[in-house]
């Protein structure tokens, strides 16, 4: 997935960045694009963050993973965000006319703070040592009969316990299935 960061944003929802940004905001920068870089390696995820810039603005690599943008003198960091959130991805802000005006472009809208816990599981390490959940196979063929296996009266005795479709049971397709959230 491709996430776009309101920089400061999310340094100063962190204590933890927002402790680094009072050395410098070098430093802020920097500890941020740490964190979302070792999110990227446990993810698979890329990540733009996007600061408010001076001059001429521009782009560079933060570390694995991670690109910073800069916003120029004539635009700031809120504008470049909305105008790379209609190009796709989820921006993290929680600034509400970049929420808003990135919801009207069609991308998905995280906040700052549902986005830091998403990035410290995956820093702690839970997040890669959750089980992979295996997708219920799809049987085939009639799904009012038992599977070809049983006997003729398991097979009627079975037919009469299936599940309807758009239920939830054995026989549905929908069960087991886990939506990671965002």
């Amino acid at each position: 997935m491709r996430w776009l960061i309101d920089g400061y944003n999310v340094i100063r929802r962190s204590p933890e960045l927002s402790s680094r940004e009072m050395v410098s905001l070098e430093e802020g920068r920097q500890a941020l694009c740490k964190l979302l870089s070792a999110t990227a390696r446990a993810s698979g995820d890329a990540f733009t963050v996007v600061f408010d810039g001076a001059g001429s603005g521009g782009t560079g690599s933060g570390r694995v993973g991670v690109t910073v943008v800069f916003s120029s003198a004539r635009e700031n960091a809120d504008r470049v965000l909305i105008r790379l959130a209609r190009q796709g991805g989820a921006v993290v802000s929680n600034d509400r006319e970049v929420r808003q005006s990135v919801a009207r472009a069609g991308a998905v809208v995280v906040t700052t703070d549902e986005f830091l816990a998403r990035a410290r599981r995956f820093r702690c390490g839970r997040a890669r040592r959750e089980p992979a959940r295996r997708e219920p196979e799809r049987r085939r063929g009639n799904a009012t009969r038992a599977p070809q296996g049983q006997s003729q009266a398991a097979r009627k005795e079975g037919a009469g316990r299936a599940a309807r479709p758009g239920t939830s049971g054995p026989g549905s397709p929908t069960l087991g299935r886990h939506r990671e959230g965002v």
